[in-house]
């Protein structure tokens, strides 16, 4: 296989790049620059040994132009591009390869539902339609079938996978849906605004976009309610000291009395076979236990009917690039772990 990765020099396209190159069924990366067209790759990624330059060979070991890459017709193209950009340079691959857009431009069905969240209109609305949302648990089969897959973002993958059983079991009560969620700083990109220096972030949590006014927020309150759910939701997001990782605290209020055992079981009854969901039965997550790989942790706390809900992710690989190759390898046929950890390294 060909994999083409739009954007090399942010976080998760780097993730991207190192992630495929121990793919086993990743013969041939193309790195793709608007950038850095014609670094060599070492010098965009210096982690990248020597070793691991074979798979870049089609390149010369170089990022290449958007032009360059359509002429090597990769099978699979990884768009790790900015909203309102992304989906209108990757669409130019479609009919010719897979699409996995990192970005939020095919995520919601609706065009003013993008409109909303973002104040700009979709850049390919007229894509939308045959997008399919890339949680990758849930909509299996509908991301076999496409070539243009819309990846979720990294909050709205660890607030979903806890809600959506819920939500398709109609459990959810009438009281709003609150998720406090903490995340590290490479949640908010490669960006050189002074609020994300080392001096600002270090002994500091503060939260951001409360209520909502996050464009997470959208996203979740969409595909709750395509699946069943019109309950409001409250999403307050926080920065924490760390590199890495996502912990959602959910609070729910359950539409009828259930045992912490009834709700137990339904969540085994929906992810028991699912590689990268773990289900806690006693205590409660943490996201040093998911650093590096694919998982998402979820533990559980029952009182008085209101149900918390805990989930951990590793932003940049399940909350994107592990869950982009994860939708490769469900689209392709591969095995679904392929080139991903389930344990930490």
């Amino acid at each position: 296989m060909k994999a083409a990765v739009l954007g090399t020099s942010g976080y998760t396209g780097q993730l991207l790049l190192r992630l495929l190159i121990g793919h086993p069924d990743v013969e041939t990366i193309i790195p793709v620059s608007l950038s850095k067209e014609g670094e060599a790759i070492q010098d965009v990624d210096k982690s990248i040994c020597l070793h691991a330059l074979a798979k870049f060979e089609l390149t010369g070991g170089r990022c290449v132009s958007l032009a360059q890459a359509q002429g090597l017709k990769p099978d699979v193209v990884f768009a790790c591009l900015p909203h309102l950009k992304s989906g209108e340079v990757c669409a130019c691959f479609l009919g010719q390869a897979v699409i996995i857009d990192l970005s939020a431009d095919f995520r919601f069905r609706q065009a003013k539902d993008f409109s909303r969240a973002y104040g700009s209109p979709p850049p390919r609305p007229d894509l939308l339609s045959q997008a399919v949302y890339g949680l990758a648990e849930w909509y299996t089969e509908q991301i076999k079938m496409t070539d243009l897959i819309a990846n979720p973002g990294c909050y709205t993958t660890a607030s979903l996978l806890p809600l959506l059983p819920l939500a398709r079991e109609g459990l959810i009560g009438q009281q709003p849906i609150i998720i406090n969620a903490l995340s590290g700083i490479s949640g908010a990109g490669k960006k050189t605004e002074a609020t994300y220096l080392f001096a600002e972030r270090t002994e500091n949590v503060s939260p951001y976009a409360p209520g909502t006014s996050h464009r997470h927020c959208a996203e979740i309150q969409a595909e709750l309610s395509a699946n069943g759910t019109e309950q409001r939701v409250f999403f307050n997001p926080h920065l924490v000291p760390m590199a890495r990782g996502i912990c959602a605290t959910i609070s729910v209020s359950l539409a009828r009395e259930m045992t912490f055992n009834e709700l137990l079981d339904l969540y085994k009854n929906y992810y028991g076979t699912k590689v990268f969901i773990g289900l806690r039965e006693k205590g409660l997550p943490q996201t040093a236990e998911v650093w590096g790989t694919n998982r998402c942790d979820l533990g559980f706390h029952l009182e008085d009917n209101q149900f918390f809900i805990f989930a951990v992710i590793d932003n940049l690989v399940k909350g994107a690039s592990g869950q982009a190759i994860q939708n490769m390898n469900l689209r392709f046929g591969l095995n679904e772990t392929a080139g991903l950890a389930i344990n930490r390294p």
